[in-house]
């Protein structure tokens, strides 16, 4: 049988949040599940990577129909064409499988994504109800192939997988980078790759890599005085302006300061100044006051609870700090328990937060204002605009969904610091 004119060569990609996805808060208030960072790269651009296909949209939340950032495609709409492959957000490939000739790929067991036979109404994956195990026993799809890769099950797991991925992204980018040698102190036998374009201040500034690799991109910037403890990668155009910084993935276009561990930068994101950061998970456009400082540990060494909107849960992890949405910004000294959620959008300073704080929310202490949208999307316009990024008429659109979003989670005790609310 010959093949059908309309499917195309090069498959487009397709993103879809599941259910379990939607939940991924506070960051699936602003943004799709592909476009997190787990590891060292965007779950998108790894399946670019693997693939060696393009992402033509995604399929989320409603609120997110105008999600609009460089280089993300835009919210899928109508029918996904025939031959696309649709792909699992949650599904955090290896930047080094091959996705060989096949309708379905499995990761751990669990399908990952699939090769459509046929047009597929967006409207099937609206609620994020279907799984796609079910899509492809629907389909008859046959053909396939696993990948490596890991789940990410819950929004914690970004975390605790943080070191493992880390040290198996880190050696695959940099197979492909044009690497230089420099004259900085390096501790260990691991590994070090700095890309050429980065700079390094030599020789003030220390790789330790006894324990993993660590990889600085083209346009990054690692001032004097500053030690990397691997794995950590450091992304394009950012600056380490001195400090510890161990076991960390730092987004592009980020300035960090002081000591952060093992702990995830979105991307464009501001820790400018002193203050610990731990095990945490900073969105895009966060910017922290001096002092910011997490807890990461409880006093009590048992494993820490988080705020979901299922209710607070226990992580099972020792370790676990703050999560901050997109967008979020901290005061002056601002201290932070173990398993904090800020809200996007958020704006605190003064005494200690509860475990969460609603997306928009203003204030020095509970109970919390609301950032007023028309005056939160001017500082963001400025905010942006500091790094050359414009605040478009989607992106604001965007945000002012996700504001009702949250003004109706909060209607309803969504963000009760103690359970699911009503």
């Amino acid at each position: 049988m010959a093949p059908r004119s309309d499917v195309p060569a090069v498959p487009p990609l397709y993103f879809y949040d599941d259910a379990t996805a939607r939940t991924f808060e506070p960051f699936a208030l602003t943004r799709p599940v592909s476009e997190l960072r787990a590891g060292a790269e965007l779950i998108r651009r790894r399946w670019e990577r693997v693939t060696g296909s393009s992402a033509a949209g995604f399929v989320s939340a409603a609120h997110l129909a105008d999600f609009d950032e460089p280089d993300a495609p835009n919210a899928a709409t109508g029918a996904i064409p025939a031959g696309s492959i649709v792909v699992n957000a949650r599904a955090v490939v290896a930047l080094d499988a091959s996705a060989a000739d096949g309708d379905v790929w499995t990761c751990d067991g669990r399908v990952a994504a699939v090769r459509l036979a046929r047009d597929l109404s967006v409207e099937r994956l609206a609620d994020g109800s279907l799984s796609l195990d079910a899509l492809a026993t629907e389909l008859s799809l046959s053909g396939r192939a696993a990948l490596p890769g890991r789940w990410v099950h819950e929004v914690w797991d970004f975390i605790g997988q943080l070191d493992a991925q880390l040290k198996d992204d880190i050696p695959v980018l940099a197979r492909t980078i044009d690497r230089i040698q420099i004259g900085a102190v390096v501790v260990g036998n691991g590994e070090v790759y700095i890309e050429r374009g980065a700079s390094i201040e030599q020789p003030y500034v220390v790789f330790d890599v006894s324990a993993g690799p660590i990889l600085v991109r083209a346009g990054a910037t690692v001032q004097s005085f500053a030690r990397l403890t691997g794995p950590c990668y450091v992304g394009e155009g950012c600056t380490i302006l001195g400090g510890p910084v161990s076991g960390c993935s730092i987004g592009d276009v980020s300035k960090i300061r002081g000591e952060i561990s093992t702990s995830i930068v979105l991307g464009h994101t501001n820790k400018g100044h002193e203050g610990f950061v731990g095990h945490s998970y900073l969105g895009r456009w966060v910017n922290l006051g001096a002092g910011t400082t997490t807890s990461n540990l409880k006093n009590t060494y048992g494993t820490v609870a988080l705020w979901t909107p299922d209710g607070v849960r226990d992580s099972g992890l020792q370790f676990l700090g703050t999560l901050f949405g997109d967008h979020v910004k901290t005061g002056i000294g601002l201290r932070l328990t173990t398993g904090t959620v800020l809200g996007a959008g958020a704006n605190v300073y003064d005494s200690m937060p509860p475990k969460v704080v609603a997306p928009f929310a203003w204030g020095g202490g509970e109970p919390y204002g609301v950032y007023a949208v028309d005056k939160f999307l001017d500082v963001c316009e400025r905010a942006m605009a500091r790094r050359h990024v414009e605040l478009g008429e989607r992106g604001r659109a965007q945000l002012r969904a996700a504001e009702r979003v949250a003004a109706d989670g909060r209607a309803a005790g969504r963000y009760a610091p103690n359970g699911k609310g009503a």
